[in-house]
């Protein structure tokens, strides 16, 4: 239904409103492989200060003295392994895109919410999405950064940059943020269901499952912020709703960078431990990445995998993420749906 516009004088500028807007936001993602894109990307990440909280007078003669004239054309190399080259991006544009555009589609009872995506680091950016919002006629705006846990590193930094955009703003509209599900039921059975699913096209048993989580440092943990907690909740539920024994579904920590000491136990670790000592089965999930991204695919999918076979493992599997198959669109329609209460 169409806002009314019967109270407007004759000669009023033309206007757009009575829309609400939906901004699916997720971490980021560089535009090409190449050196340039690459170092464009990660500056842009690594001078986040909610990213790395290090003083700049410290970091950034680290960061483009060494790290940003070397790390480009290494990560560029493990993204080449994993790049979507049918459209010629990476698989986490790829499925945010497909994310918002399932939403919108499925909002057929909902005419005037307009769905939209967005990266943090990258394109395209959070600024340039709200903008196209607010000319659509979305006097209300929720932004959904794509984690289930919170953590300042992730979730706190897509709200910082939402409220920037604001600044630019002369007509404001109300914008609502979604808080983390680590614990939602609907999430929970949601990754109970695509274990279950991907265990029973398997031959074999996993001896365990990890459950592995994108790291932080220890020193965030200990300011304050709750991911470690989020992240051990959401595994004990989903043990519970797969009613399995404590120690067949482990949590652990990856992608750890720089000389801190992060979240333990570290995913890389244990695996080499655990083929070490003998087990010779396991599978992992990333439940906390709504996508699979380079994190999963090649760090968990790729790295870990190699390394569990190559120190006496047998039997490895990488269980995918929710991405946009039916349970993981049910759990971010499912999401959004609530927040938009009192809105729609």
């Amino acid at each position: 239904m169409s806002p009314d516009r019967s109270h407007l004088p004759a000669d009023h500028p033309p206007v757009r409103f009575g829309k609400v807007g939906v901004l699916l936001v997720n971490l980021g993602t560089p535009d090409g492989t190449d050196y340039r894109s690459m170092r464009r990307y990660l500056e842009e990440f690594l001078t986040d200060r909610r990213v790395i909280e290090w003083s700049p007078l410290y970091w950034y003669p680290i960061l483009y003295g060494i790290v940003l004239n070397k790390r480009p054309q290494k990560v560029g190399k493990a993204y080449e392994e994993i790049w979507n080259k049918e459209l010629d991006e990476s698989y986490l544009r790829t499925y945010t895109r497909n994310q918002a555009e399932k939403m919108a589609a499925s909002f057929t009872d909902l005419p005037n919410v307009r769905v939209d995506w967005a990266m943090r680091y990258g394109q395209p950016s959070i600024r340039s999405k709200m903008d196209e919002l607010q000319k659509d006629g979305c006097e209300k705006i929720l932004v959904f950064p794509l984690y289930p846990h919170y953590a300042a590193a992730t979730t706190a930094t897509v709200n910082d940059e939402a409220f920037k955009a604001l600044l630019k703003m002369r007509w404001q509209p109300a914008l609502r943020t979604v808080p983390q599900y680590s614990d939602d039921p609907v999430y929970i059975e949601a990754l109970a269901n695509s274990i279950r699913n991907h265990l029973a096209t398997l031959d074999w048993e996993p001896e365990l499952v990890l459950t592995s989580y994108h790291g932080i440092p220890k020193s965030y943990f200990m300011k304050g912020d709750p991911y470690h907690c989020q992240c051990y909740k959401t595994t004990r539920l989903l043990r519970d709703a797969l009613g399995w024994e404590k120690d067949r579904l482990m949590v652990t920590f990856q992608s750890r960078f720089g000389p801190e000491e992060w979240l333990q136990p570290y995913t890389d670790k244990t695996v080499e431990k655990l083929a070490q000592e003998g087990v010779k089965r396991i599978a992992i999930i990333n439940p906390g990445f709504v996508s699979d991204c380079l994190e999963t695919l090649e760090e968990i999918a790729g790295e870990a995998g190699e390394d569990f076979l190559h120190n006496g493992g047998e039997k490895f599997t990488h269980i995918p993420c929710l991405n946009d198959s039916d349970e993981g669109m049910r759990v971010l329609e499912h999401v959004v749906r609530r927040e938009l209460q009192g809105w729609v």
